[in-house]
């Protein structure tokens, strides 16, 4: 058996991809129950799954769950020996929230949507379950839209952000905006890092990198403009795209304060009601264009080769694989397996 000498960051499953491209327009979602039941078999050199990310929504965890509901949330993990890191907030319309850079109301309800969330996740540390993590949140609004007027709308994001980190601070959390091509006013990488400067709050909102979706950033989807990548670019040419992602996460890498390993074939992907994003593969899957425990380096060592030691745990995050992938034991054990290589490189031990 290996030695594995490091054991920070913990290494978290993501309870998501159970729910997130399923529904009725695609395949049944995995009830929370089994994604548990999955992520604690999970099991490589002896070394398991220290917890999960949730999504709080149904019918994973409601955002209106009582506290009753609460505290049989938090045992249930505890049972499993798993703990709670960061929690997804439900910001966008069809859930309740609303567009950040949209109406009173539509902005009214994304600040609404994540106090639910920040109480939860309050209430979850007070139980002892949740040691660390963020709430995630995104602008919950279209790059289609959001191109109708960059400058005004990036402002009215940033002003929403800002009620939101006012609402967070209340209960002791941290906002962390998941950079995907598919959110107006994040699309591109230049624009998360704007958006950013203009909410103007790093103690309380920074930015959750996620590999599959940053990758994209270095391609240029849906903002061209901002390619670090040349149009037409030779995946062999591993020397331009390490480049590339070194600038991507020198000017990211300070504003991360949560974190996705992941993969991806170079292309985007949605399925269910979810817009086309990052296409996330398997950990071992050959198309992939990432190498995992290098480029997940990148981002978890500043550029010194110093550990980022204010990431507790980082999470795999890999969304709308069919149910019949989800639901082999060997898909988890080679997850896990990825993140044991990327926590055994770039990690350290307390």
């Amino acid at each position: 058996m290996t030695a594995h000498l490091n054991n920070y960051p913990k290494l978290h499953n993501a309870a998501w991809p159970g729910l997130v491209g399923k529904g009725p327009d695609s395949e049944p979602p995995i009830l929370l129950d089994k994604m548990i039941e999955m992520t604690a078999a999970a099991s490589v050199d002896g070394v398991k799954f220290d917890g999960m990310d949730l999504f709080l929504f149904d019918p994973h965890v409601s955002i209106d769950i009582d506290d009753d509901g609460i505290k049989k949330l938090a045992e249930k993990f505890q049972k499993a020996n798993l703990s709670i890191g960061s929690v997804v907030a439900p910001v966008w319309p069809p859930t309740g929230g609303g567009a950040a850079m949209g109406s009173e109301t539509d902005r009214k309800n994304f600040v609404a949507s994540v106090r639910k969330a920040c109480a939860i996740g309050e209430k979850l540390r007070r139980h002892g379950a949740r040691p660390y993590g963020i709430v995630r949140i995104d602008s919950a609004s279209s790059p289609h839209d959001w191109y109708a007027d960059p400058a005004g709308n990036q402002k009215k994001i940033a002003e929403t952000w800002r009620q939101a980190a006012d609402v967070a601070e209340g209960y002791g959390e941290r906002l962390a905006a998941e950079g995907e091509i598919c959110w107006g006013g994040m699309h591109s990488w230049k624009r998360m890092i704007e958006l950013l400067e203009l909410t103007d709050r790093p103690a309380t909102v920074g930015f959750q990198a996620d590999m599959a979706h940053t990758l994209l950033y270095t391609m240029g989807y849906n903002a061209p403009e901002d390619a670090l990548l040349p149009e037409g670019y030779d995946w062999k040419d591993q020397a331009k795209l390490d480049e590339a992602l070194k600038k991507l996460t020198s000017a990211l890498r300070p504003w991360t304060i949560d974190f996705h390993v992941a993969q991806n074939n170079g292309t985007v992907f949605g399925s269910g009601s979810h817009d086309k994003t990052g296409r996330h593969c398997q950990a071992t899957d050959p198309t992939g264009k990432l190498d995992i425990p290098k480029h997940a380096g990148f981002w978890l060592k500043n550029d010194a080769g110093v550990p980022m030691k204010r990431l507790r745990h980082i999470c795999w995050d890999g969304c709308m694989f069919p149910n019949e992938v989800m639901m082999k034991p060997q898909t988890w054990n080679d997850i896990l397996g990825a993140m044991v290589k990327v926590r055994d490189l770039h990690g350290w031990k307390e």
